[in-house]
């Protein structure tokens, strides 16, 4: 046997199903499709899950499983130009920075990022520091402390 000579199996293959080709073929004018209505319209129907505006059943479900958004860190955020505002030499801690109207809640501890300058020798003490933050805090010739 030769690959020109394969043949499909008796009644395996059919003529594909031609919607709308005249009354002759049983599915002429609508096409199956009924009159009128959503679904008869071009580009009609609903989408996946619908239930005609009632609330659909992957919201009607309570949801379940962990989500961890309950147990990360959140960190209140400063940059180092906003300490500035210390004088030379200042030590900053978390109730001086809360005083100063910086940061507002404290959350899970305050981060140092490194946006900006520092023009001051400071002691900051927080909990987290960017490694841009902590390079620009020892180059004005203050510490980084976490705390």
């Amino acid at each position: 046997m030769k690959l020109h000579e394969l043949k499909p199996a008796e009644g395996a293959k059919r003529a594909p199903y031609r919607k709308g080709r005249g009354p002759a073929s049983g599915n002429g004018k609508t096409a199956g499709r009924g009159h009128k209505g959503q679904n008869a319209r071009a580009g009609g129907g609903v989408r996946r899950g619908f239930e005609g505006g009632q609330m659909p059943l992957y919201r009607r479900i309570p949801k379940r499983g962990f989500n961890n958004k309950l147990f990360a860190t959140k960190y209140a955020e400063i940059n180092v130009s906003d300490l500035n505002i210390f004088e030379d030499g200042a030590v900053v801690t978390l109730d001086v920075l809360k005083e100063s109207g910086l940061v507002k809640k404290v959350l899970d501890g305050v981060k140092v990022l490194g946006n900006g300058d520092l023009t001051k020798k400071l002691t900051v003490q927080a909990a987290k520091f960017t490694k841009s933050a902590s390079e620009k805090i020892e180059a004005a010739g203050g510490k980084a402390e976490v705390v």
